[in-house]
């Protein structure tokens, strides 16, 4: 059981870390613009070494922004709980630690997918249309990553909880 909650604390903690750096970053797409390459994140976009806030309230940003820090903020608490199941504190016996962990961490898991499928669809649609050489880049690829630890996180500690639920049903019968 202490195995799969390693696995899963692990993941959620690397998958929190990219996280961060994927949503602070200004890699998430790079483009050629009037000759000059440029590239962009959530927050900023850049242009010739020179990088400037977006000023627009574009919708799909808004929201890729706000399903990211969602994303942070359950895996955060996901790995508080996580960590409290390793320490069995006693004041939170009425729920099952590790079935709550995984169920936030599932909840980061659907956040960050939500965030990364609105950006991926409105930048395909947008600038695969207008603009012939862009790719997405470094910052978005490893907000995918994030997906991915996230849903492992979720699995192992599921995979804890019902470890640690089938004893206490099979003693019962």
């Amino acid at each position: 059981m202490y195995s799969f909650m390693g696995g899963g604390l692990f993941c959620a903690g690397v998958g929190n870390i990219l996280l961060i750096v994927s949503t602070v970053t200004d890699y998430w797409m790079q483009y050629r613009h009037s000759g000059s390459f440029m590239h962009q994140g959530l927050w900023r976009y850049c242009l010739t070494g020179k990088c400037y806030l977006h000023t627009d309230s574009v919708a799909y940003w808004d929201a890729t922004r706000a399903f990211m820090i969602l994303s942070l903020l359950a895996g955060i608490i996901g790995i508080i709980i996580g960590i409290m199941a390793f320490m069995q504190y006693s004041s939170f016996n009425k729920f099952d630690k590790t079935f709550v962990a995984s169920i936030l961490y599932f909840i980061s898991c659907l956040f960050v997918l939500l965030a990364m499928a609105i950006y991926t669809a409105v930048t395909v649609n947008y600038y695969g249309k207008r603009y012939g050489h862009w790719r997405f880049s470094w910052s978005y690829i490893i907000g995918w990553v994030a997906v991915v630890l996230n849903f492992f996180a979720g699995i192992f500690y599921m995979c804890a909880y019902r470890m640690h639920e089938s004893p206490q049903s099979s003693n019962s019968r």
